[in-house]
């Protein structure tokens, strides 16, 4: 980071921080919030979660040691974080109505479309050009999800929301279906107060609603039962005591926040890029789990589904038919993929199509 011409500057900053947020609701961003870099709290109890294990395969999350919660560390001559948050959820979207239907692929919401990192750190860095051709040049860097970066805890210090108790961030008038975005920078900017006030109360309807509860105290998720890990950050076989839980969730999960009384305050994006691409937010498991490798390929460029992988994809699936009610066409399905050359595909193949011939087995004897 290169050192700014305005951070020795004595003019006053509070009305270049205004026009920044005015700047950011002209790029699209629905909210823009301005924090210091004292992650002291945060940096203990990422630390005690750490400890417990609750971050599973995620050696990223203790890899990068304190540089993830002392931002100057991370990027030399930071002294404050711009937080930015951008509604994804697209209009006319199926969503909690999909759970109930076990035939139906539910793929989480934020990945039915276009991946977000790109659009989002190209409108920061518009936001950098625009505060140095305010002020001259200014040393900073645009975050999305993409290096070690305490997002959430940044958002409410910069006064985004609250932690709720499913431990995502919170915003009153926005529920939490939004994604967030940081610019680090050397600007000394005024900082917004944080959002102290938490609004859950005595409301406990994301830590029931979990189907493998994950949430195991408020602001406390064991990722290693959430279905968001096993479906995306696991690489190995998903441990069979959360197959039967995950239904037909084939991509993350959206449950603790389906249920969160905030979310029915949420906006449907105005971002074309986030509508739902090859119907991936109605989709049935049998037409997705028939994709080759190349189609999978080619309708996830661009996806932020593409990451897992053919073969995880595949696993997926597979543990979706397993659930989903008897049918002659998803045991054919799942037959086919027996001879599947990945270890990982075939035993949760073999899994599924156990449990798809016990459903068979009991049909015949009802009737």
């Amino acid at each position: 980071m290169t050192s700014s011409s305005a951070s020795d500057d004595a003019t006053d900053l509070h009305p270049l921080a205004d026009r920044i947020k005015v700047w950011g609701r002209e790029l699209g961003f629905q909210q823009v919030g301005i924090t210091d870099i004292d992650l002291a709290e945060d940096e203990a109890r990422l630390a005690r979660w750490l400890a417990a294990g609750h971050h599973g395969e995620m050696g990223f999350m203790a890899k990068h040691g304190t540089r993830r919660t002392r931002p100057a560390e991370l990027e030399p001559g930071t002294v404050r974080v711009i937080s930015v948050r951008l509604d994804y959820l697209p209009a006319e979207v199926e969503t909690a109505k999909v759970l109930g239907q076990p035939e139906t692929a539910y793929v989480s919401r934020y990945a039915t479309g276009r991946d977000y990192h790109k659009l989002m750190r190209k409108r920061l860095a518009t936001l950098a050009r625009w505060i140095e051709a305010e002020v001259g040049p200014i040393g900073y860097r645009a975050f999305v999800d993409s290096a070690p970066v305490m997002e959430r805890a940044l958002a409410r210090k910069a006064g985004l929301g609250w932690f709720g108790k499913n431990a995502m961030l919170l915003n009153p008038k926005a529920g939490s279906l939004f994604f967030l975005g940081e610019l680090y920078t050397d600007l000394p900017l005024p900082v917004d107060a944080p959002f102290e006030e938490e609004h859950c109360g005595s409301c406990s309807a994301c830590r029931t609603a979990c189907p493998t509860g994950a949430i195991v105290e408020d602001r406390v998720v064991d990722a290693r039962a959430c279905i968001s890990y096993l479906t995306i950050e696991l690489h190995g076989a998903i441990p069979e005591r959360y197959r039967a839980a995950m239904g037909n969730r084939v991509f993350g999960c959206d449950d603790c926040q389906l249920v969160c009384p905030f979310t029915r305050f949420t906006r449907v994006t105005r971002e074309a890029d986030f509508a739902p691409r090859h119907d991936l937010d109605r989709a049935s498991l049998l037409s997705l789990f028939a994709w080759g490798e190349e189609e999978f390929l080619e309708k996830t460029a661009g996806s932020p589904i593409r990451r897992i992988g053919y073969a995880r994809w595949l696993r997926n699936l597979a543990v979706g038919l397993g659930n989903a009610p008897w049918s002659e066409a998803a045991e054919a399905a799942l037959r086919a993929r027996l001879p599947y050359p990945s270890d990982l595909v075939r035993e949760h193949v073999r899994w599924a199509l156990k449990r798809q011939q016990e459903k068979r087995q009991r049909q015949i004897a009802i009737g």
